[in-house]
């Protein structure tokens, strides 16, 4: 039996693992943590989440909650973690981020078809020095050498932009005689998944209190906060006046510079969240996410930021709430690395010149934490396929994995940017849904249709699972 040889302890790598170890085939998974520290990481742990805790939507009426539920039918090592480590986060699966990095290495270290060797790769293996396929799975910080050998693989140079993560404040420090807690709209999400093959994503309901704790602004505060930020410092970064950045993780300041509104359409809008004391809804809110199951650290939602750790405090202290607030960690930025996957790979993961090479997670043009691991997936499958000799597969378009995989591969090449998944990227429905409400009280026809594609990739999901190899008895653990 082949080996499968896995570079990368993310959420891609380690999901890549899992799914090729319990399809019986041995893995060799390679993490260069703690022996190669990088910038962002915190621990040793395998699939320690460096930016935000959150997953995002859990509910079939966005394209990213069709995909966690595709995972969960597919037995997703990553998305049955993450519903055991769940924090409240209304309609969204976010996690206690230790937690669920304990979980998932547990897994992956207890398995005894997977051996995990903490060791720096610096090249590509050669064709046949592994004995079987090879994942790279090595996420947007991979290495220098080894991110100059796979330029010299791909013929070309890296496409590159930055990213920023959100800062993280101590609970206690947090004056909850101005913030309010609620979630938008009222919607929470109180069920949790234990199962990787439950039936659905949980219903949202509304719990009363709301999942999020809010800093309400009005006017004034809003535009001195904002002058604030836009004269702020900027930490130095490297080629930064040329640095592309990811319009889904835009730094709080490089959005505030597009216009003095665009917080208020952005991570910093107060539609369908009144505050309870006034009964009105404030000029301007900034939302703060439980970030640890404990409930004693929370995340700015959506402050992802590149200023200097003093700037940060001063500014950021003056949301309301937060004047005296302890941080637990600032925001930072980092270079995130990824392949031109159109011109490179096909829609199993594997690199059009190598078959038996393969990329997954956000150095393969992906982005997000359920796309990373959702590439890894298909590419653990694959590998573990190709290790038995078995036909590779490629995902149904019409389901939300595989039109991920097809977009990835023959997305136009020339103007290539990573992509979340979104219903857009699915193939059109054949005929519009028939209406089944009536008037305001039934569903519009853009509910209708996200309905639609969400059970047809559903449906494609099942009869394409049906027809797959069945996992190895008791490779699972």
């Amino acid at each position: 039996m082949q080996t499968v040889t896995i570079i990368g302890g993310g959420l891609a790598g380690c999901e890549a693992a899992w799914q090729a170890a319990s399809r019986g085939v041995p893995v060799r998974l390679h993490e260069m943590r703690p022996v190669r520290p990088t910038l962002v990481h915190q621990s040793d742990q395998l699939a320690e989440l460096v930016c935000s805790n959150s997953f995002r939507g859990d509910k079939l009426d966005n394209a990213v909650g069709v995909l966690k539920e595709e995972m969960r039918r597919l037995g997703s090592l990553i998305i049955r973690c993450a519903d055991q480590t769940r924090v409240p986060a209304g309609a969204a699966l976010a996690v206690d981020r230790a937690r669920f990095a304990a979980a998932v290495t547990a897994a992956i270290t207890t398995h005894p078809l997977i051996d995990v060797v903490r060791e720096e790769v610096s090249g590509i293996p050669a064709p046949g020095t592994t004995a079987g396929p090879v994942i790279l799975a090595t996420g947007p910080l991979t290495s220098d050498t080894l991110s100059e050998d796979i330029a010299r693989f791909v013929g070309a140079d890296h496409l590159s932009f930055y990213d920023a993560i959100s800062p993280i404040v101590l609970a206690d420090s947090i004056d909850r005689s101005i913030v309010f807690r609620a979630s938008r709209w009222g919607r929470s999400l109180r069920a949790e998944h234990t199962e990787p093959e439950a039936a659905g994503p949980a219903c949202g309901v509304d719990d009363g209190e709301g999942d999020y704790l809010n800093c309400p602004m009005d006017e004034e505060e809003y535009r001195a906060f904002y002058e604030a930020l836009i004269s702020a410092e900027s930490a130095t970064v490297h080629d930064f006046d040329a640095a592309q950045f990811f319009e889904g993780c835009l730094p709080i300041e490089v959005m505030a510079h597009r216009g003095r509104e665009t917080l208020r359409f952005g991570p910093m809008k107060p539609v369908g969240l009144p505050d309870p004391r006034t009964g009105r809804i404030p000029f301007a809110v900034v939302q703060l996410r439980q970030d640890t199951l404990a409930g004693d650290h929370f995340s700015l939602v959506g402050f992802q930021t590149q200023l200097k750790w003093g700037e940060q405090a001063r500014v950021l202290r003056m949301i309301p709430g937060l004047r005296d607030a302890e941080f637990v960690r600032f925001g930072m930025v980092h270079r995130n690395t990824y392949i031109n996957g159109p011109t490179i790979l096909r829609p199993t993961w594997q690199t059009r010149t190598r078959p038996d090479l393969f990329f997954a997670g956000q150095v393969s043009g992906v982005e997000g934490y359920v796309e990373s691991a959702a590439s890894g997936l298909l590419a653990g499958i694959n590998a573990a396929h190709q290790a038995r000799g078995l036909p590779l597969q490629e995902a149904p378009r019409e389901s939300a994995i595989g039109a991920l995989a097809y977009y990835v591969s023959h997305a136009e090449a020339k103007h290539y940017q990573p992509s979340n998944i979104t219903f857009g990227i699915m193939p059109p429905l054949a005929e519009p849904p028939p209406r089944h409400g009536r008037g305001r009280q039934g569903p519009s026809k853009k509910e209708q249709r996200k309905e639609a594609l969400a059970q047809r990739a559903l449906a494609a999901l099942e009869a394409w699972r049906a027809d797959l190899p069945v996992a190895a008895p008791g490779a699972g653990a």
